[in-house]
């Protein structure tokens, strides 16, 4: 989908989109649960249909009523087929120790998810006499998940040890997980950690590198509501940067994601060049390249992850940014954006099927216009974000 965008104000009242990261949290602990769960404001993003495909493909029975998710749990999860991630990481690396308390399973997805790292599982499940098989789109799983202690790398991925935390509580005696590493992403662990209490997994944690996982223990079904989505709220947060005046509600003054960082950071690039790390909020790294580029620049670290997102981000947000006149150099594990003047794009840009890199663009086509090319993407997790952008009095049209 082709969509030009004319240089706008924006300006309104609007809801912050319902949090992905705890959707998937939620919904994945109701299909662990023996009973019925309601997850309330669930928004339907491609993310979030895969994350339900497969809970129905390990046993659960779900029924959707405008944002209501009832899921029927199955304590006993056992693959009843494949399990389709489609394109989001959080689904495959959450969903493979679950096809694992069972026999294994197959799970699928696109051909970049596919290309995206699983080398933490793959090493410790080499170590269980587990096998994991790369196909064409494909992973295989044989074996079974077992208790015992596991040392897992941390700064890959919070993923993976999420993965472990939904599936450990099930086997039959305690676990020790210890991650090797400083912790990146933490707050995702966090979120994590919130949504088990709240179904009544306990899981003690020593100190920050060390989680102990009892046995033999059960989800208890609950009664929910999703929270707002802080990583998307960015976005629209974003336009105040560029001139615009939005407010945006439903958001958690006590959440704890990550990204509710992203208020300060703005601020800090409103005052003058700065240095940033977004070791504990990775998903920021676009809009904060797009709303620096229109400031005074900023130089941000601990980027080197950005490699393995829905794209190359670092690379491809340089590319895209370049087209106003932004000067970025992308390094190993660094990304500078210098303060260059900018002016309207003369080429069409490309999302590169990257939601939050067509967001980013979004932003910064509001002040200077623009045609994005692939702008569909946005379906990963924020489905109706023109729609949003249209009420705020963005100009755009699809052509």
């Amino acid at each position: 989908m082709k969509l030009k965008i004319t240089p706008s104000v924006a300006q309104g009242t609007v809801q912050a989109p319902p949090s992905k990261s705890m959707a998937h949290r939620l919904l994945i602990c109701a299909g662990l649960s023996q009973g019925e769960s309601v997850i309330e404001n669930v928004a339907f993003s491609q993310d979030i249909l895969a994350t339900l495909d497969c809970l129905k493909a390990l046993g659960a029975t779900l029924s959707v009523q405008g944002s209501t998710v009832t899921v029927w749990g199955n304590p006993n999860p056992k693959a009843q087929g494949v399990l389709p991630c489609r394109e989001s990481g959080s689904t495959l690396r959450f969903f493979l120790p679950l096809c694992l308390l069972s026999d294994g399973g197959t799970l699928t997805g696109s051909q970049r998810l596919m290309e995206r790292p699983l080398t933490v599982y793959e090493d410790l499940f080499l170590q269980r006499g587990i096998s994991l098989i790369r196909g064409d789109g494909t992973v295989s799983l044989c074996g079974s998940l077992t208790s015992g202690d596991f040392s897992v790398a941390g700064n890959v991925s919070s993923q993976f040890l999420t993965g472990l935390l939904f599936a450990l509580p099930l086997c039959s005696g305690e676990s020790r997980m210890i991650s090797t590493t400083p912790l990146e992403s933490g707050s995702y662990l966090d979120l994590t950690l919130s949504a088990l209490k709240q179904f009544g997994i306990r899981v003690l944690r020593p100190d920050e590198k060390t989680f102990v996982i009892p046995g033999n223990q059960s989800y208890q079904p609950q009664r929910l509501a999703v929270e707002g989505d802080e990583s998307n709220a960015a976005f629209l947060e974003a336009l105040n940067e560029v001139g615009g005046s939005v407010f945006v509600s439903g958001r958690n003054p006590e959440t704890l994601q990550g990204d509710r960082v992203f208020d300060a950071l703005f601020s800090r690039l409103s005052e003058g060049f700065c240095e940033i790390s977004v070791a504990d909020c990775p998903d920021l790294a676009p809009i904060l390249m797009t709303v620096a580029a229109m400031k005074q620049g900023c130089r941000l670290t601990d980027t080197r992850r950005l490699k393995i997102k829905e794209s190359d981000r670092g690379a491809v947000m340089a590319e895209e940014l370049a087209k106003f006149g932004a000067d970025v150099t992308v390094g190993e594990d660094f990304i500078e954006i210098k303060k260059s003047p900018l002016h309207p794009p003369e080429l069409p840009l490309n999302g590169h099927n990257d939601h939050r890199v067509v967001m980013s663009m979004a932003v910064i086509c509001s002040r200077y216009g623009g045609i994005i090319d692939g702008a569909e993407a946005v379906a990963k997790s924020y489905p109706d974000f023109f729609e949003v952008l249209k009420k705020l009095k963005v100009r755009l049209e699809e052509i």
